[in-house]
């Protein structure tokens, strides 16, 4: 299938302060975002695709003259794909307190008083909230007042549903894959476990530990094994590894490696220690535990989405994944119905866990595709539902 090719990304400056749901606000920030295909005359076939924990703006295609840079939903988006970039304007956009250029704790503080040092842990804590407003405020600036959908996975799709609770004038569609209304008591713990072991490594100093020229790796490498094997299923983690040995004999070590899964998540782990910012870690997994649309409304769901009663909407989960079950899914899908709002369901029998909507199933591409080709068709007759699967 053809490829995006090369892709640039680019960055938007804002001067104006950004209200943060902390009563916080951000000035001076940037945020850095991609676009792939063409936005129409009329500027109404703009998809924003919203990224999850550890992804960013570069969605799909590669970059020129770079090894390994292809865009982490490339299997879904381009030519062709089921987010078809000959029919549709896709924008990925990178959330603030990222590590990956939009305005974040490794950039530098404001405060002259702060002599150029980097933000650090005093970056203001931000949440899904905050990001969909930031986004929001890109969008003005390309000149695209309506999406033709929003989708994105995991936490991005969490920023998805949170685009038709904040700013439900300006979304058609909406597509929440393996996701969840708020995060259950067990993941708010793994996300603690995770921030635990990132503040109490030696090399994290308050959170301040680029003055020292330091990093927490050992504490990264431990927050990443614990939320790699919460991204998989025990059915797959059986299949790879198995209890498959490093040796053909057992060493009696408490410490070395025996097991190859014991290699594979220390793999993982130092590889994300080299790329990704404590910080930003903790700024992240602190959104995804704050995230709870219906806490406004005394925890009732339904309430929360009657702003959203013109909206359509899909959701997807898998049926493997324990981090963000099906059941939660379902949850937001009730919530839908008692506002008698229009939702497509698929529960997808995948293998893989929460990872699942990242791969290429035919099966969940196929529910993407045909929903995708639904939007186009409404695009071209004008007529909702026209076209549909």
């Amino acid at each position: 299938m053809p490829s995006l090719g090369h892709v640039t990304p680019q960055t938007m400056h804002f001067a104006e302060p950004l209200p943060l749901q902390s009563g916080a606000s951000l000035a001076g920030y940037d945020l850095v975002y991609e676009t792939y295909g063409t936005l129409d005359a009329k500027r109404s076939n703009a998809v924003l695709v919203c990224h999850a924990l550890n992804a960013s703006h570069h969605v799909a295609g590669t970059y020129a003259g770079q090894d390994k840079s292809e865009g982490w939903w490339d299997n879904l988006v381009g030519p062709g794909k089921p987010l078809d970039t000959n029919r549709f304007f896709v924008i990925g956009i990178n959330n603030l307190g990222s590590c990956f250029g939009s305005t974040g704790p490794m950039h530098p503080h404001p405060d002259p008083a702060k002599g150029g040092q980097p933000w650090g842990a005093d970056f203001p804590v931000v949440t899904v909230e905050d990001w969909v407003d930031a986004q929001a405020r890109l969008l003005d600036r390309l000149g695209i007042e309506r999406l033709a959908a929003v989708i994105g996975g995991s936490l991005g799709a969490m920023q998805a549903l949170s685009w038709t609770l904040r700013h439900p004038e300006r979304v058609d569609h909406c597509i929440a894959v393996a996701t969840a209304p708020n995060l259950s008591a067990q993941n708010i713990a793994f996300n603690e476990v995770a921030r635990r072991a990132i503040i109490t490594d030696p090399d994290f100093h308050g959170g301040h530990y680029y003055a020292h020229g330091v990093v927490p790796k050992r504490g990264l490498r431990v927050a990443r094994m614990i939320g790699h094997i919460t991204y998989l299923s025990d059915d797959s983690m059986e299949e790879k590894f198995g209890r498959e040995m490093r040796a053909a004999e057992f060493g009696y070590t408490t410490q070395d490696i025996e097991f190859q899964i014991e290699s594979y998540l220390r793999y993982q782990g130092d590889k994300f220690s080299e790329y990704f910012d404590a910080n930003t870690y903790l700024l992240i997994t602190r959104a995804l535990d704050y995230f709870d649309p219906a806490r406004a409304f005394g925890g009732d769901l339904s309430r929360a989405f009657a702003v959203a009663r013109d909206k359509r909407f899909l959701l997807v989960s898998f049926t493997t994944d324990w981090r963000f079950s099906p059941e939660r899914s379902r949850e937001i899908v009730k919530a839908l119905v008692d506002n008698r709002i229009e939702v497509s369901y698929a529960e997808i029998a995948a293998p893989h866990g929460h990872d699942a909507f990242l791969l290429e199933d035919p099966r969940y591409h196929g529910v993407l595709r045909a929903y995708f080709d639904r939007i186009a068709a409404e695009r071209v007759t004008g007529v909702p539902g026209e076209g549909a699967a």
